[in-house]
């Protein structure tokens, strides 16, 4: 047997001797994930009723320019996991999941489940400036009904980055449901920043968990804004290392539309470096019987002098009987930072809608407008870069998703 089957066997075997994720697991007890067998292929989805097409089949990951920018020095490497030596390249520096970690157990189906991969490492193209920024755009669609991809992103020090990260079905053969278990493993190189926009749209039968793992060197900058909805059930879990950042610089935020469906968003940040500063903001935007829970958890570790946290979490139901759980959570081992946390859950302002309504506004469209602003502002001041939201058409995406959840069109009054 090949080391690379022998591995992938190892991690199965974990998972069949009971070690998945309870329902009292502190983090999922608000929304338990489906059992193992889901993630390992045992249970594949039921194809919809009276449908004969094939399967999902798509191009997995593929990697496109960002309109006329430059683009500076990428590498990138498509790897097959069940070949022994492209499984080591894939897998290189990423350490094998850590017993305490209660997420743990998605990482050891993903071992046991991953075909392929892509590395990338990202640098400045030679003659560019030093103060040049990459822009990158990253596509995935689903290769299989059942699948575990991974993504490795190396930057490196010094480098300015702006990836655009699209999760997609594409034209999926009669709405085929999809079980994704993704792990993207980022470093920022010392001095480095990388503003990543990420999008994931879930078909309504998908069960889905996306796991963001981005480890900072000292003086890194790393922002993530993200856009997803709701699904059967949809996990996008974050995990920002920042012990050896020193004067390293953190923000997630996160826009999550739900509709009758389930979604969870779930941000760790781990501060062990002096000087370095997280922020964590989110968004909930629920209808009908969505459910869902936005978990912010940051700790301060002893020594992390000059720290500086802020978390904020909002949740709105925009009709119906959504459930929404916000947990901001801090833990504080140090005297010296600086740190606050809150989190707000209310309807919609009477004031603004009446404000719209003199201005000639039907109360769909001033509903719509009002949200749309909200999460704009809520992703644009993540990414902190002018321009930047109209470069990559954001606007478009959320007037979009906002008017799916409300259940109308996009509508041409916004102008």
């Amino acid at each position: 047997m090949d080391s690379a089957r022998a591995e992938a066997l190892f991690a199965r075997n974990r998972l069949t001797e009971g070690h998945w994720i309870s329902r009292t697991t502190e983090s999922f007890r608000h929304l338990p994930p489906p059992a193992a067998g889901v993630w390992l292929g045992d249970t594949p989805p039921d194809a919809p009723q009276g449908c004969d097409a094939s399967p999902l089949n798509g191009a997995g990951w593929t990697v496109h320019p960002v309109g006329d920018s430059l683009q500076g020095r990428v590498e990138a490497r498509w790897l097959d996991a069940r070949d022994p030596q492209q499984r080591a390249e894939l897998f290189a520096g990423i350490p094998l999941p850590d017993g305490d970690d209660d997420a743990g157990p998605f990482a050891w189906a993903h071992r046991a489940l991953c075909r392929r991969g892509l590395r990338l490492q990202i640098g400045n193209a030679p003659g560019r400036g030093a103060g040049d920024t990459v822009w990158l755009q990253l596509r995935h669609q689903p290769r299989a009904q059942v699948e575990a991809p991974m993504l490795v992103i190396d930057l490196l020090p010094g480098v300015h980055c702006v990836l655009v990260d699209i999760h997609e079905r594409g034209d999926a053969a009669c709405g085929h449901a999809l079980v994704q278990n993704l792990h993207v493993h980022v470093r920022v190189g010392a001095g480095a920043s990388l503003r990543h926009l990420r999008l994931a749209a879930a078909g309504p039968q998908d069960r889905v968990a996306h796991f963001v793992h981005a480890r900072l060197g000292p003086g890194a900058l790393y922002h993530q804004a993200l856009l997803a909805s709701g699904s059967e059930y949809h996990l996008q879990r974050s995990v920002i290392d920042l012990s050896q950042g020193e004067q390293a610089r953190a923000r997630v935020a996160g826009v999550l539309l739900s509709s009758a469906s389930a979604l969870e968003q779930q941000v760790r940040v781990l501060h062990a470096a002096p000087r370095a500063a997280s922020n964590v903001e989110s968004l909930a935007l629920g209808s009908g019987k969505a459910r869902i829970v936005v978990n912010a958890h940051t700790r301060i570790a002893a020594g992390a002098d000059g720290t500086e946290v802020r978390q904020r979490l909002s949740g709105l139901p925009l009709g119906g009987q959504p459930k929404l759980v916000l947990r901001p959570q801090l833990e504080i081992c140090h005297d010296d930072v600086q740190a606050a946390h809150g989190a707000t859950w209310g309807a919609l302002s009477e004031d603004m809608l009446f404000y719209a309504a003199q201005r000639g506004l039907d109360e769909r469209v001033a509903r719509a407008l009002i949200v749309e602003g909200m999460a704009r502002a809520s992703l644009a001041a993540c990414l902190d870069s002018p321009g930047l939201m109209d470069s990559l058409e954001v606007d478009a995406m959320i007037t979009q998703g906002v008017a799916r959840h409300l259940g109308a069109a996009p509508e041409s009054q916004h102008e």
